[in-house]
């Protein structure tokens, strides 16, 4: 079947949106000593193009950008930002978008727990206050491009970007055509006007992700834990077991040591550990 003019054109702008906001990601991951995984060869990928993370059940997510402490080309680093982009010109679609990227970065959030990763979506279009908030209740840190600042953008190196579904496809294909005959310059423009129309959104999304990086511990505890679990088939023998129990003269063995690190942006890293070795290996990471 034959690809749509206006879904080809809305990839490019999904391409443009991408390529503009690498670069931020680029400077800023040079200034942390950070390595960004990105789209393209690297050779620990042994060729494959694509930036995949696997979750902990073992499903693999295509993503973006991951910017990566200790990473490089040849070395997967940890993960500590998950980062990802699209445009969608329909509402529905774009509904349905946020619920993609939700099920590709939630599970590997969760599977990197200990490093706390910063979630990051960087969204273009027509995405509804709800789906924003959405997924701002979901912890993740949102930069919006209003369509119409996209279609402005393009407006910069002379090209009428807007459609719409009832945009005819003859339209369309002029306005492909146009982008596909633009120099580099004028292609480099667009991105930077991109960036420029939306500076103040872009400035609050990288001072998130700047808290992130440079986020310090506040507190650690540390809870060891002795005794061993007791199970009851209703609510009411368990009251009576608590209300019995002596916590005056406990004399149970060793179970656990469970550990929570504090950040003063208000990360939390919770870990639980049957031995002190395996709790000063995951102290000793931070």
């Amino acid at each position: 079947m034959a690809e749509s003019p206006a879904h080809k054109f809305g990839q490019i702008i999904g391409n443009v949106l991408q390529e503009a906001i690498e670069p931020l990601l680029q400077d800023f991951a040079l200034r942390h000593g950070l390595y960004l995984d990105k789209k393209g060869t690297r050779t620990v990928r042994g060729g494959k193009k694509k930036v995949s993370w696997t979750d902990k059940f073992g499903n693999e997510h295509d993503l973006d950008f991951v910017l990566e402490r200790g990473g490089s080309d040849a070395r997967i680093g940890e993960p500590i930002a998950f980062i990802e982009t699209a445009w969608r010109i329909y509402t529905k679609h774009a509904r349905n978008k946020t619920q993609e990227i939700q099920g590709a970065v939630l599970p590997l959030v969760e599977t990197y727990q200990n490093t706390a990763p910063f979630r990051g979506v960087v969204l273009a279009g027509s995405f509804t206050g709800g789906s924003l908030d959405q997924m701002k209740s979901q912890g993740f840190t949102v930069l919006d491009f209003p369509r119409d600042s996209v279609f402005k953008a393009f407006q910069r190196a002379g090209i009428d970007a807007a459609y719409d579904e009832n945009t005819p496809d003859t339209k369309v294909l002029k306005k492909i055509r146009a982008w596909e005959s633009l120099p580099k310059t004028k292609r480099t423009l667009v991105k930077d006007e991109m960036i420029r129309i939306n500076s103040a959104q872009k400035e609050r999304f990288m001072m998130a992700l700047e808290r992130t990086i440079s986020r310090r511990i506040v507190l650690v505890r540390v809870l060891p834990l002795h005794g061993r679990p007791v199970e009851w088939k209703s609510t009411k023998e368990a009251i009576a077991f608590v209300e019995r129990y002596d916590e005056e003269n406990v004399t149970d063995s060793f179970a656990r040591y469970e550990v929570e690190i504090r950040y003063n942006n208000g990360d939390r890293i919770q870990g639980h550990f049957a031995d002190r070795h395996s709790a000063i290996e995951f102290l000793r990471r931070y």
